[in-house]
């Protein structure tokens, strides 16, 4: 069985910074894509950030120069750094991993709130 548990979410001022972890474990042979979505009620859930196991990055054009997309590959972790936060940027923030275990399936984390307000 795998899980993903996503930690670092909150409230923030504007232009503040947070860190987003999300750390995956059960029986994975090897870990493809991570990265991260987010999702406002009744909207549909956003790219915000990706990361191949190669270190490839992708980000939503909304965030870039802003958030920076890691992992490292001893932890199965992935994090977002997320500075200049704007009101915008209020949502669940969901971590996803394409996990071989053995099959190569994307797993989802349950998410975690960031809200950012004076």
């Amino acid at each position: 069985q795998v899980q993903l548990v996503e930690s670092g979410g909150g409230l923030v001022q504007p232009g503040g910074s947070l860190r987003l972890s999300c750390a995956a474990s059960g029986s994975i042979f090897g870990i493809n894509t991570m990265g991260w979505y987010r999702q406002v009620p009744g909207k549909q859930r956003d790219l915000v950030a990706t990361i191949t196991g190669g270190g490839s990055t992708n980000y939503a054009d909304s965030v870039k120069g802003r958030f920076t997309v890691s992992r490292d590959g001893a932890k199965n972790t992935v994090y977002l750094q997320m500075n200049s936060l704007k009101p915008e940027g209020t949502a669940v923030y969901y971590c996803v991993a394409h996990i071989i275990a053995p099959s190569n399936i994307a797993y989802w984390g349950k998410g975690t709130l960031v809200t950012v307000s004076s």
